[in-house]
């Protein structure tokens, strides 16, 4: 089994879709782990808010077949996809840490960037999984929070 974790996230009806998506999760890996959710204000792009979550849980499918998978969630909460990078979604999920695998490429990005660049990933996964060391960097994201300057991007725990 691979120790995996994906961040959850929505900007359209996202009271609707998050609660969607999760209880999907759940419903495929079992037993899943959650950290607070978050909201935060839209990056890159002029839209609503985001509510924004991690999610841990093993599984024993490969990468491409949690990839699907993940897909497949995302489709069934509405999401449609466009090659604007930063827009408005009814559900994004993207798999932050798959194991100990480093993997860069047009395909994938794992652990993924987005994990030191945005408040809203590194947060809730510091606090999910506050002594799990980063693949690459060597370091526990509850560390990497500390030291990380996340100005301008302001966040706020909510209850779902």
């Amino acid at each position: 089994m691979t120790q995996i974790y994906v961040s959850v996230g929505s900007n359209q009806q996202a009271l609707q879709y998050v609660p969607m998506a999760l209880d999907a999760i759940k419903s495929e890996f079992s037993p899943v782990t959650m950290s607070p959710v978050y909201e935060s204000v839209a990056v890159g792009f002029d839209g609503e808010n985001f509510l924004n979550l991690v999610v841990g849980f093993e599984t024993g499918l490969s990468l491409c077949e949690l990839a699907g998978k993940l897909g497949q969630i995302e489709q069934s909460c509405g999401r449609r996809y466009s090659e604007e990078r930063f827009t408005s979604r009814t559900m994004d999920l993207d798999l932050l840490i798959y194991g100990d695998l480093l993997r860069h490429d047009d395909e994938y990005d794992i652990p993924r960037e987005e994990i030191i660049r945005y408040a809203f990933v590194l947060k809730p996964l510091s606090q999910l999984v506050p002594d799990y060391v980063h693949p690459e960097l060597g370091m526990s994201f509850s560390r990497l929070w500390q030291e990380r300057d996340f100005s301008g991007q302001d966040l706020w725990e909510v209850e779902l």
